[in-house]
Order: C-alpha cells, then structure tokens, then sequence
C-alpha cells in the first residue's frame, strides 16, 4: 500500500485568462462538458488512492468550497422531484474524499500554496497536482507517479513528451533514462525554446514531494515576478537527493487557456455516452 494519502491542489488564481468568464467564477469550476475542471482532478486523486484532497483557495473561490460540500436544499428537491439520478450524483462528489479548505497566506506564486500546506502534511510525503491541469489517462497520472515514488522512495516530476513549440511554453527536464518510463532529473530548464530544450519532455503540474521540501520553499528567495516558485524549491532539492521522472501516458490539454479549454471539450464530448453521436454530426455541420 502507498504512503501517498494527501494531496494539496492549489487553485488560488485570478485565472485572468479567461477572463470576463473568470471574473466571479473560478476557472478550475468552469465545465468541461458536464464536470468542473476541479472535479476531474479530484477524481484522479482518488482515483490515486488519496484519502485527504487540501484544497488552497482564496475569497474568491466560495464556489470551489460550496461544490465538494453538500447542499441540503438542493438535495432535497431533488428528492422531492424524483430526480434520483441527479440526487445521487451530487451526493457523491462531497463523500469523494476527506476535503480541506485552506485559505492561501503570504507571496503569490505556485510555491506558496504548498508552503502553506505544511502543517496538514506534517512528515508524509504527499501530491501536488494544479487545480486545472487534468490529463486524461486509463491509469490516473497521479498513479502513474505514485507507483514511481513506491519504487525509488523519492521526489517524482510529471514528464510529458511535447513538440517544438511546447518547449516555448513549459519547462523542459534534462535527465537521463534510469528505466523504462523513468528518469533521473538533471535539471529544468524553463521554457527554453527548441534549439536549447535539451529534449522534448516537459514538465507539467503533478508532482509526488517529500517533506523535507518544505524547508527549502521557506528560504527560497522570490523569483521572477517576485514570486515564490515551486520548481526553484525542487532546483534545490536536487542538490540534497536524487529527483525523478514519470514520463505519464495520456492526454494533456491546457485547460488555463481557451484553446485548450475548447479542445478538451471537444475531445471529451466525442467520448460522453450520450453525447458522443449527436455531438459528432454536429460538428459534420459546420466542418
């Protein structure tokens, strides 16, 4: 059995991408087709076999803590409607897991959250995964990761092959190859363009920390924006213990921009059930 039974997914953000559509709702709460972002990765999680989901919110994000609670009179009128399907469904998503709401305190920065953290986790080692940054696998991500971290008993970045413009957009591992899916991390170089990736393997939002990375994230120093960076934090963990790769199977799409919103939907819509076939000579109309 893993020791990997907490998860902290930071969803803090102004999501200013999307805005006007962000500006009083959360961007992890906009649909992909009938589910929030924010549910799909809850979902992977316990998938995973996580226990305890620490969800690191701000006063913006009421949506995100009303969504994974129960809502008595919604549930009662749906009761009252017959409506058993829907009843049971919602029911379900605040009995997923043990959810934690915390409020993020200090700098801005993908750092902080987890830093903020810290006295839920306590001596474990635990996930990280971005609060809009599903990726959609037969084998949940986080799995993926976990069985790595089983295996090696150390830190595990998400690896996830991209093209040559990719490498405009993420930050890119150098490593080298221990064992099939896994690497030895060597460094992360961010968003180095094609000509200097040193390879075409990105490093994306999932992670599998171990404790002693809190330490190293209080006495980061600020980074660009004046902001507190999880991956300077790893930079440095690197120096002290040996930091590993899971190059995950699946299927990424970057719900923080509109692109990729749009995408996913698309690609998801073409798998629902009862969604698929209609859905498919829609878009024969207007292709």
């Amino acid at each position: 059995m893993s020791a990997i039974k907490k998860v902290i997914i930071p969803v803090a953000g102004y999501g200013t991408r999307f805005l006007p559509a962000t500006k009083a709702q959360p961007k992890e709460m906009l649909p992909v087709v009938d589910k929030p972002i924010l549910q799909y990765i809850v979902e992977e999680a316990v998938a995973s076999g996580v226990e305890d989901i620490i969800l690191v919110t701000s006063a913006t994000k009421r949506a995100v803590e009303d969504h994974f609670d129960h809502s008595t009179e919604l549930e009662a009128w749906l009761k009252k409607q017959g409506k058993t399907e829907a009843l049971n469904e919602i029911k379900k998503i605040a009995e997923l897991a043990n959810f934690v709401f915390l409020r993020q305190k200090g700098p801005y920065g993908n750092g902080t959250p987890i830093l903020n953290a810290r006295h839920l986790i306590g001596d474990e080692p635990f996930a990280v995964i971005w609060g809009d940054e599903p990726i959609f696998s037969t084998t949940p991500r986080l799995k993926q990761l976990i069985d790595v971290y089983d295996k090696y008993q150390g830190p595990v970045v998400t690896g996830y092959e991209v093209d040559d413009e990719g490498t405009n957009k993420y930050g890119i591992i150098k490593s080298h190859l221990l064992h099939g899916n896994v690497y030895q991390v060597d460094d992360i170089v961010e968003k180095p363009g094609p000509q200097a990736a040193p390879s075409r393997l990105a490093s994306l939002g999932g992670y599998i920390l171990t404790p002693d990375i809190f330490d190293l994230l209080a006495t980061t120093t600020p980074g660009r924006g004046g902001e507190i960076w999880l991956v300077d934090a790893i930079a440095k963990l690197r120096k002290t213990r040996t930091v590993y790769a899971c190059k995950i199977e699946g299927t990424y799409y970057d719900l923080g921009s509109k692109l990729g919103w749009l995408e996913a939907n698309v690609a998801l819509g073409l798998e629902h059930p009862d969604l698929a076939e209609p859905f498919r000579q829609f878009l024969k109309t207007i292709i």
